[in-house]
Formats: C-alpha cells, sequence, structure tokens
C-alpha cells in the first residue's frame, strides 16, 4: 500500500514528535481537549443532576397528594377506592402506583400482573424505611426488570399511628435513551470542536515554530561563521525583538571576525617588520659585515632597537589581552589626581625636552579610589601620543578638575589633529592616521589606555580639529 503511495507521488511522512511543531500542536490539542470534555462534562452531569433532581420533586409531590386521598380511603375502610386511586394513576406505562399495608402486605397495585409473582416486597429497596415511618426516595431496578425507575415511598399517617404506605415509581429509560441521544450529539459536537481546534492550534503552532525554526537556522549558520546573514521576522512583538537582537548579535560578530581578522593581519605585519630587520641584519653580519667596526656596530645597534621594539610589541599585546579578558586585577586604592599628572610628566620630561616641548600644568588636588599603576599607565600612553603629533616648540595642556560624581582629566597638544573621518577609530588595535606607520610605535597605546580606563569604571573620549591640535578626555568615577 505504501509503495503504490510512492508510485502514485505521494510519500508517507514521519512525524518529529521532537520538534518544535509538534510539540506546540500537542500541547494546544492536550489544553484543548481537556478544556472542551471538562466543559462537555459539567454540562452533562448539571442536565442530568438537574432533571433527576427535577423529576424527583415532582414524584415526591404527586406521592405527597396521593397518599392524602388514600389515607381517606383506609381511614374509611374503602379498599375499593384505593384500587381506583392506583389504577387511575398507574394507568400510563410508565408509572406505577402501589399501595401496602403497615405490616407490608400489597392492598393494590397498578400492575397485579406482575406484582402477584413478588414474595418479599420487604426485600424492595426503601420499603422496610417507608413501613418504618421514613419516608425514602432514589433510583432502583425495576421489581421484576432491569430497567432503571425513579421511586418514592411515602408513609401515610394519620393521627400518629401508620395506616399504610404508598409506593410511586416512573420508569427511566425514554429519559435514558434521550439522555444518551444527547450525550452522542455532544460528542459530535466535541470531535468536531476537537478537529477545528487542531486546525487552528496547527496555524498557532507553525506561527510560532516557524519563526523560531528559522532563528535556530540562522543561530547555526552564525554558529558556523556566516556573520553577515541577516534575519527577517514579522509575528510577535517579542519574536521580533529577539530577532533584532539576533541580528544585532551577527552584526557584532561579523564586526569582531573583521576586528580579528584585520588584529591578526597588523600583528603578522608589525611582527614581521623587526624580524625581518634583524634577520637581514644578521645575514649582512654574517657575510662580512663584522669585520667592519663602524658598520658592525650600527647593525648591532639595529637588532638592538629592533628586538627592543619586538619586545614591547609582545609586552603590549599580552597586556591588551588580558585587560580586554578581564583577567587584571585592579588595585584599587585612595590616589590624588595632581600626584598621578605630576609621576606622568616627570616620566615623560626627557621625551618632552628632547622635542623642546613644554607642559602646562593646571590640575586640581582631587582624591578618588582607582588602581595608579595602571592609571599611570594609561596616562603615559595618552601623553606619549601628544608628544609624537605635537609640533617641535609647542606647548601640552594638562588640566584636571573634580566633576559632579567625577574626576575629569583632559590632555591637549598643538599638532595638526585628528581628521574627522579617524576620530571614531583611533582608539582601536593598531589604528594609525599615518598609512606609513612611525618605527618608535606599536600602534596599541590609545587602545590599551581605553582599556584600562574602562576597567576602572571611567570612560575617555577624544575630539580635534584639524590644525587646532587633539584633545583628550579622561572621566574617572571618585
Amino acid at each position: 500500500m505504501v509503495e503504490s503511495a510512492r508510485n502514485m507521488g505521494w510519500s508517507p511522512r514521519r512525524i518529529n514528535w521532537n520538534s518544535i511543531h509538534t510539540r506546540l500542536l500537542a500541547s494546544y490539542l492536550l489544553l484543548a481537549t481537556l478544556g472542551t470534555s471538562l466543559m462537555s462534562g459539567y454540562i452533562l452531569w448539571s442536565f442530568y443532576a438537574y432533571f433527576m433532581d427535577t423529576r424527583q420533586t415532582d414524584l415526591n409531590n404527586l406521592a405527597a397528594a396521593l397518599s392524602e386521598s388514600v389515607a381517606d380511603a383506609l381511614e374509611s375502610g374503602n379498599i375499593e377506592q384505593v384500587r381506583v386511586i392506583t389504577q387511575r394513576y398507574g394507568a400510563p406505562e410508565s408509572v406505577t402506583v402501589r399501595v401496602f399495608s403497615p405490616e407490608g402486605t400489597l392492598l393494590s397495585t397498578s400492575t397485579p400482573e406482575i406484582d402477584r409473582q413478588v414474595t418479599d416486597w420487604l426485600a424492595i429497596p426503601g420499603i422496610a424505611q417507608a413501613l418504618k415511618g421514613q419516608p425514602s426516595q432514589g433510583v432502583a431496578k425495576g421489581v421484576l426488570t432491569r430497567e432503571d425507575r425513579l421511586y418514592s415511598n411515602k408513609p401515610i399517617v394519620r393521627n400518629n399511628e401508620l395506616i399504610g404506605m404508598l409506593r410511586i415509581s416512573i420508569t427511566l429509560g425514554q429519559f435514558q435513551r434521550q439522555f444518551a441521544r444527547i450525550i452522542w450529539t455532544i460528542l459530535g459536537s466535541l470531535a468536531l470542536t476537537i478537529f477545528l481546534c487542531a486546525l487552528i492550534s496547527d496555524r498557532f503552532a507553525r506561527s510560532l515554530s516557524k519563526p523560531i525554526e528559522t532563528m535556530r537556522s540562522f543561530a547555526m549558520r552564525v554558529g558556523m561563521g556566516h556573520f553577515g546573514d541577516r534575519l527577517s521576522i514579522r509575528t510577535s512583538q517579542e519574536l521580533d525583538q529577539l530577532a533584532a537582537e539576533l541580528n544585532r548579535m551577527s552584526e557584532r560578530l561579523a564586526s569582531l571576525d573583521e576586528e580579528r581578522r584585520a588584529f591578526l593581519a597588523n600583528v603578522s605585519h608589525e611582527l614581521r617588520t623587526p624580524v625581518s630587520n634583524v634577520q637581514v641584519t644578521v645575514e649582512a653580519l654574517e657575510n662580512g659585515a663584522v669585520e667592519e667596526i663602524e658598520l658592525r656596530d650600527r647593525f648591532f645597534q639595529t637588532i638592538k632597537d629592533e628586538t627592543k621594539r619586538l619586545s614591547s610589541l609582545i609586552y603590549d599585546l599580552l597586556d591588551l589581552g588580558r585587560l580586554e579578558a578581564g583577567v587584571v586585577q585592579l588595585d584599587q586604592q585612595m590616589m590624588s589626581l595632581e600626584g598621578l599628572v605630576n609621576r606622568a610628566v616627570r616620566a615623560m620630561e626627557l621625551r618632552m625636552d628632547a622635542k623642546q616641548l613644554s607642559v602646562q600644568v593646571d590640575v586640581t588636588d582631587v582624591q578618588f579610589m582607582g588602581d595608579p599603576e595602571r592609571l599611570l599607565q594609561a596616562l603615559l600612553n595618552v601623553l606619549d601620543n601628544a608628544i609624537k603629533h605635537s609640533q617641535t616648540g609647542t606647548e601640552i595642556f594638562i588640566a584636571g578638575r573634580r566633576g559632579k560624581n567625577s574626576a575629569v582629566l583632559i590632555v591637549r597638544d598643538q599638532g595638526p589633529g585628528i581628521p574627522r573621518k579617524h576620530l571614531p577609530h583611533i582608539f582601536e588595535q593598531f589604528y594609525t592616521t599615518n598609512a606609513s606607520r612611525n618605527g618608535n610605535s606599536t600602534g596599541l597605546g590609545l587602545a590599551i589606555a581605553k582599556r584600562i580606563v574602562e576597567a576602572q569604571g571611567g570612560r575617555i573620549t577624544a575630539s580635534s580639529k584639524a590644525g587646532e591640535g587633539a584633545t583628550f578626555t579622561i572621566t574617572l568615577p571618585l
């Protein structure tokens, strides 16, 4: 059968019970089935209870009315009148009326052909209780049949003396047949409701599972390195927000991947240059340059300078890596902004003198919490950048003051300034505004300064106008 179905162009589809769509659909169907079943059951139970209570009340009222008439006939000894009453009110096929004496003897019945076969009336439910003066009611099987009947037993009492007992019962067969039809009707409606709920639930489940599956596939593609993809989902607000976050994540990963590639390329370039210089110098020495003292000394100085540059680059890379990984332990202690600036100026004094630069310091003594050595390193990197880009014979301005909740440090030089297009990138690793990189720079100073300041909970910004120098502003929390 399956083979013939395949030949007709249809192939059976296996249900993936672990899929989101199947689980959502099963959940919706379970909830719909449970809810409609409970509601249907409650309606049926309420209808059955209402009908039985109503019929029982009507039967009790009829038994009470008949018992008065029978009591009058029994009190006057008119048994024939009792028979007339039982035959009149027991004439319908579904109704049976019986009258018993206080001893339990059947005095009159509307079904004599059946009742004459009964030998023990006290075994019939409720009769023994009624003969003791206690009314009884309920549902029981027929006297000689298996059909359910609703009965009411009414003791007949006059002048506080039990003079007889009346039993009236009605068959429930017609009601049970009607109730059975109602049950089947409700079950059919329930099946139709569940079928419609299945269609609606399938639509709802697909509306949720499809974007989730799309996002899962998108996340898998991103995990495989396809960072350029974008996700477009137009469903609920929450899924739209999640899709937007995934797109931002993809963009950020693409940016990080681009930065990683650029970083590796720059590191390779920066490492290759000093290594190549050392290698060429060593080869020259091997080829006889070592015999010429002046040339030899110059080559040895070149090896020393390139090795120093290589060592500085490696230390900067390690330092930057630790800062970005967040593994650097900061030594938080109370420190002075004025003391920090004075230490930095003293450390750079020789370099500024060599370039004939002067420094103008205007710092308010502000006390704040921070790591003195790390912040000194950040300030030295900023000053190093200012010295390199300052014109010979100009000034470097350093100002410090107390902000609202922070200590603010400003370093301004009188260099050519930073072009507007370069400003957003100057804190990136190896970034330079000059294509021909200065051989004394690793291109990591400002990147390290930014990571240190951010690790302290502060921020560093740069501003510049062409021809007016650059201004770096460091804000540190108190």
